[in-house]
């Protein structure tokens, strides 16, 4: 079932209606995040979110960066999310897929920072568009 903005969810002590536009960089923009990475990561990312309370109304994994639209709960920080993103989907990763860490040298999955930014009704559409986009701007990888 997918959720639009405009709908309410409902807790015991709150109703909430919150998404956010976020953006997951790899550690020197290396291109790691394709074939079986980008499924298992796609996969590991909806997971964690359906453990915040929250849903991923649209993704884009790129071979570099992750675009998503997030529906979610207050009851998790952005800061907490994203620490709980980067760091699960690093470790499961890096075990799975040994071969990721040489081309990073070794070192770590994601960028230290990220991008967040809250999203109405009237950009909802703008940002799924845009995240759409991304794809078909930077050719299939």
């Amino acid at each position: 079932m997918q959720k639009y903005s405009n709908d309410l969810n409902y807790a015991r002590s709150s109703v909430y209606s919150l998404q956010y536009h976020l953006i997951l960089v790899t550690k020197y923009r290396r291109d790691v995040l394709i074939g079986d990475v980008k499924v298992e990561l796609e996969e590991l990312l909806r997971n964690m979110t359906e453990k915040f309370s929250g849903e991923i109304m649209e993704i884009n994994i790129m071979p570099d960066h992750v675009h998503m639209l997030v529906d979610a709960s207050p009851k998790h920080s952005i800061s907490s999310m994203m620490k709980g993103y980067k760091g699960v989907s690093a470790r499961m990763l890096f075990m799975h897929h040994p071969e990721i860490k040489k081309k990073l040298w070794g070192g770590h999955l994601w960028q230290p920072s990220y991008f967040a930014c809250t999203v109405s009704e009237r950009s909802e559409e703008l940002i799924r568009e845009y995240i759409r986009r991304q794809k078909k701007s930077k050719g299939k990888r």
